[in-house]
């Protein structure tokens, strides 16, 4: 029976590679590596390969394993990195490695074996473009890790060191397709890519974060409504900062009102999205308080989305999402969505939390207005 429900609501491509569990963070109070002496346990990084084993196992052998194939990735050449990074940059990171590792920025620590795992993350991004791309399925998921989405042009930040969803957007424009959106569901604002299209009206970068602002000179943007683009790329970054708590519901309405409209407006040929399941409701990382429920609406929506308007081709790309466990559940119901299957397969463990529905959606109206008021292709919206 699972087979035969298998074959009805499709399949999802998986992507991965066992070498990205060679990127060691360490331990330490948080992510910020030190040991104070007075503490007896210290923790691991949140970036820990423990969350994404976790991801890999319930695809394998959770109840969504018979509508998931598998597929190996490979590493990046140095030379598809310089479509989105400048060649300083990627120098630096290569001489960071020769020496044995480098501080990057706060709790960004590039060890023995990072670099290779972040080429591998990648490259594996890229192949799963390319499996899309090339007509082979649909849908494909990037299990991928270091994240991404932080690392800019000329730097990286938040745990990221290559920006995997910028190497491979870059791919699909360079492939033949004439518009590509993104949306970013992580609970931090995806600036790295933002800033590698910010210039471009061919790439709509949509975030929907925590409204955290800047955290210091890694990560200069504030991820407000009003960073729209420059040039011929205004208008085609739309920045959701959201409050804290906002949950399910005020994410649902954030879709409805704001991001189905964008993607309506913009009719893609491609359809990116940057999962993190760091929105959750128990992430250490974050407090937006979405469920299982949540993100297997969110999902839901995204591949009708990508059905509508990209002829099925959907990109997923593996951001944040620290809860080791409960972030392969959340992952686990996201796909489920996509999926569009018809029963959830798995309960949720863990349960739901309190959310401000009523703040969220006086947040969500007062960006639409913002973004009906100073967004020229949404105005119509």
């Amino acid at each position: 029976m699972a087979a035969s429900a298998a074959s009805t609501a499709g399949t999802i491509a998986v992507f991965w590679h066992e070498g990205m569990l060679g990127h060691d963070t360490g331990n330490g109070v948080f992510d910020t590596g030190e040991d104070p002496s007075f503490l007896d346990v210290l923790e691991k990084h949140p970036e820990n390969s423990d969350r994404v084993k976790n991801m890999l196992s319930i695809l394998r052998r959770g109840p969504i394993s018979p509508f998931i194939s598998w597929h190996s990735g490979r590493s990046a050449l140095l030379s598809e990195l310089l479509s989105f990074h400048s060649p300083e940059y990627i120098n630096e990171l290569v001489e960071a490695d020769k020496q044995g590792g480098k501080t990057l920025c706060a709790g960004t620590f590039l060890n023995p074996g990072s670099l290779d795992a972040a080429l591998l993350a990648a490259g594996t991004t890229l192949s799963a473009m390319k499996y899309v791309l090339d007509g082979h399925g649909k849908v494909a998921y990037a299990l991928v890790r270091p994240p991404g989405h932080h690392a800019q042009p000329t730097q990286a930040d938040g745990y990221c060191f290559l920006n995997n969803a910028g190497v491979a957007v870059l791919l699909a424009l360079n492939s033949g397709c004439a518009k590509v959106a993104v949306i970013d569901i992580d609970v931090h604002y995806g600036n790295g890519t933002a800033e590698g299209f910010y210039q471009s009206d061919k790439v709509l970068t949509i975030s929907l974060h925590m409204n955290h602002g800047s955290w210091g000179p890694s990560h200069p943007q504030n991820g407000s409504v009003d960073e729209l683009g420059e040039g011929e790329g205004f208008g085609y970054n739309l920045n959701i900062p959201l409050p804290n708590g906002t949950g399910n519901r005020g994410y649902g309405y954030a879709m409805i009102e704001l991001v189905v409209p964008a993607i309506q407006k913009f009719e893609p040929d491609m359809l990116v999205l940057v999962v993190g399941q760091d929105s959750s409701a128990f992430d250490p990382n974050g407090r937006q308080c979405l469920t299982m429920e949540g993100y297997r609406e969110i999902g839901k929506m995204v591949g009708s989305l990508a059905n509508s308007h990209s002829g099925g081709r959907l990109l997923i790309i593996q951001e944040g999402g620290y809860h080791v466990t409960y972030s392969a559940y959340c992952l686990h119901a996201t796909l489920e969505g996509v999926l569009n299957l018809p029963l959830p397969l798995l309960s949720d463990p863990i349960a739901c939390y309190p959310e401000d529905e009523a703040f969220s959606v006086k947040v969500i109206e007062s960006i639409k207005k913002y973004q009906k008021a100073n967004v020229p292709f949404m105005k119509d919206a």
